[in-house]
């Protein structure tokens, strides 16, 4: 091809030269912006149960403090934690602190162990896996305690 690109009259441009159709739009993903992939999720999940912890923390400490001030505030704030809304939302805790913990194990082994990226996608999925039989073995227990007083 002559210099500039331009082709020669009875010649036609090799098949590298266009590129193939639809090559400079982006590959796209399902569902997502992202990539959607075990890695996205896991640090998704990992920051959601991360803030959600911090601030049922937050929540604990102030009404504990309460005793201090006046421990009928304290008396009064805790009976309105005995519903069996707050026991659906102790199940989330319980869910999300069993999730962050197995999770921060799993980052744990990508960062300190050598083969960690190579099975960081398999970790993903035993923590889950792990996860859910936990939640299966403590959700039923809890919810029959919840709804039963």
């Amino acid at each position: 091809m002559p210099p500039g690109g331009a082709t020669t009259v009875g010649t036609t441009p090799s098949p590298r030269a266009t590129p193939p159709r639809g090559a400079d739009k982006p590959e796209r993903f399902a569902g997502t912006l992202y990539r959607g992939r075990e890695g996205m999720w896991s640090w998704v999940l990992h920051r959601i149960t991360g803030v959600s912890i911090y601030f049922f923390l937050l929540v604990h400490i102030l009404d504990t403090a309460l005793v201090r001030v006046s421990p009928e505030a304290y008396n009064a704030v805790i009976g309105t934690y005995k519903n069996p809304v707050m026991g659906v939302g102790e199940l989330g805790l319980v869910a999300a602190i069993g999730f962050h913990a197995l999770n921060g194990v799993r980052i744990i082994l990508i960062d300190f162990w050598s083969l960690g990226t190579k099975y960081q996608k398999v970790m993903f999925w035993v923590v889950l896996a792990v996860w859910a039989v936990l939640m299966i073995g403590f959700a039923p227990r809890h919810l029959m305690n919840i709804f039963s007083e």
